[in-house]
Parts: C-alpha cells; sequence; structure tokens
C-alpha cells in the first residue's frame, strides 16, 4: 500500500467532484436502473447511521442508488460517509482513492465514530458479505448475521439507526452459490475477511467467480424506502437491537417485493 493512501481519512472526500458526478448518477439511477424512492421524510438532518441491505456485491447498483439519493436529499456538501471493505480500501488503493473521495473510508468502527462526532452522517451495510453474495433464491431476505458493531457505534456516539432498504438490486447478477465451502477452504476469511465466494451468472462474463469481479448490472427495477429512525438507548442489548432493526428492514423488503408486482399502483413512489 502506498504510504501517502490512508484509508481513514475524512478528509479526502471531494463535494465538488460529487456535484459534478451527481447528474450522472441522476440519469443512470432514473434512466437505467428505474429507481422509485419511499421514505425521503425520513432522512435525517444530524448526525446518524443508516443501515442499509446490501445486493449483488462489488457491482451492485443499490450503492449508486442509496448514495445518489442521500445526495440529492442533502446536497454533496453536506457531510456523507460510507463505510467501504477493507479489500477495497487496503488492497486495491487506486480504488480505495477513489472511493475515498465521494466519502468512502475503511470499514471500521473507529472510523464511523470519528466521522458521526464531526456532525456526519455514515452509511453501512453491516450484512457486508454474507447479505451481499447471498443465493438469488434468498433476494427478498436481509441477512445481518450475528454483528453487532453498527449498534454499538450508535449507542456509544448517541445517535438514531435510520434503516434504507433496496429490493431489486440483488438481481443484478444471479448468484447460484454463496460459495462457503471454497471461502472456508482458502482461508478466506484469514486474509481477506470474506466469508463467502460466490459463483454468479453475470454480464458481460457469463460465469463469474469470485467476490471482486465487476460485472454490468442488469437493469432491473431498483425501489429503495428510507424508514423512521430507531433510537438506540446506550443500555439496550445490542443483540436485541439488531434483531429489530433486521426485522423492521425484513417487513419492508417484503413489502417493496409484493408492492413491485405488476398490477400495483405506484403513487406514492417518487421517480
Amino acid at each position: 500500500m502506498s504510504a501517502r493512501f490512508d484509508p481513514d481519512r475524512l478528509d479526502a472526500r471531494d463535494p465538488e467532484l460529487i456535484a459534478r458526478l451527481l447528474p450522472a448518477v441522476r440519469r443512470i439511477n432514473r434512466h437505467y436502473l428505474r429507481l422509485r424512492v419511499q421514505g425521503l421524510e425520513n432522512v435525517g438532518t444530524g448526525p446518524a447511521l443508516y443501515v442499509g441491505n446490501h445486493n449483488g456485491g462489488i457491482a451492485g447498483p443499490d450503492l449508486s442508488c442509496t448514495l445518489g439519493t442521500l445526495w440529492d436529499a442533502r446536497g454533496p456538501e453536506a457531510g456523507l460517509y460510507a463505510l467501504a471493505h477493507d479489500f477495497a480500501m487496503t488492497q486495491l488503493t487506486p480504488l480505495g482513492a477513489m472511493l475515498q473521495k465521494v466519502g468512502a473510508m475503511r470499514a471500521h468502527p473507529q472510523n464511523a465514530r470519528r466521522a458521526l462526532e464531526a456532525e456526519a452522517q455514515v452509511l453501512v451495510y453491516p450484512g457486508g458479505d454474507l447479505d451481499a453474495y447471498r443465493h438469488s433464491s434468498r433476494r427478498d431476505e436481509v441477512v445481518l448475521g450475528q454483528r453487532t458493531g453498527f449498534v454499538r457505534v450508535a449507542q456509544d456516539v448517541g445517535v438514531p439507526i435510520i434503516p434504507i432498504v433496496a429490493h431489486g438490486a440483488h438481481r443484478s447478477a444471479y448468484i447460484f452459490a454463496e460459495g462457503k465451502r471454497i471461502a472456508a477452504w482458502s482461508g478466506l476469511k484469514r486474509w481477506g475477511r470474506l466469508e463467502r465466494f460466490p459463483l454468479a451468472l453475470a454480464f458481460p462474463w457469463g460465469f463469474a467467480p469470485s467476490p471482486w469481479l465487476p460485472y454490468l448490472p442488469l437493469p432491473f427495477p431498483i425501489q429503495l424506502q428510507v424508514l423512521p429512525k430507531i433510537e438506540v438507548p446506550k443500555g439496550a442489548d445490542p443483540v436485541e437491537v439488531r434483531r429489530h432493526v433486521q426485522e423492521v428492514m425484513q417487513r419492508s423488503l417484503a413489502q417493496l417485493a409484493e408492492y413491485g408486482r405488476p398490477g400495483e399502483p405506484a403513487k406514492r413512489w417518487r421517480t
């Protein structure tokens, strides 16, 4: 890793670059991904921890949709950061440096705390690879595993959790095997901090093995719902809070899956 690159920096975020990118992000979200958004009134103005469900892996379009929606709602100048996986930020440093300019930082609880204490907002995907690389038959599930670090961060800093649920993004590729055994056999968790080695069908490769192979997401419509904030008392059991957050997100995802069927009205949605 280059000695000049620090994956934990907060001051590398470039609002002017984000403002230049935003029109293109809007066009992609609106015309290619046909994004529909609900619940913008729940976007916070103060420090908050946005918790999303992760879809499709390294090229999953949920990140474009979520960040584009939050940039639009709050403006490029408003402090907004996203926790990115260690591998992208520390092993692929050119990619890490590029992501850092749009607000990415290495996924570590202390980084989230620093950003929140600086009055910024932080987007996190607690399910990580467990969620992003779940089998396509599980596309309507929210998978957070046993992870509670995001709850402890919200408790420590005293900020609310705002869930953001995406539906449709997991259809951007067809994951037919999660690759648990491959990941275990290769020691992937030890050196790559990953517990899945997905096998997928994706454009343009056809067969797309590995967690790092980028692909062109298929243009399935995506729905995004910002849910009301969840206050996290300091004395609450993090496991119970995580279960509650997952239950709230799962109910939303099930409703979005039902709502998105042909013939359902769309008058409540912003496009």
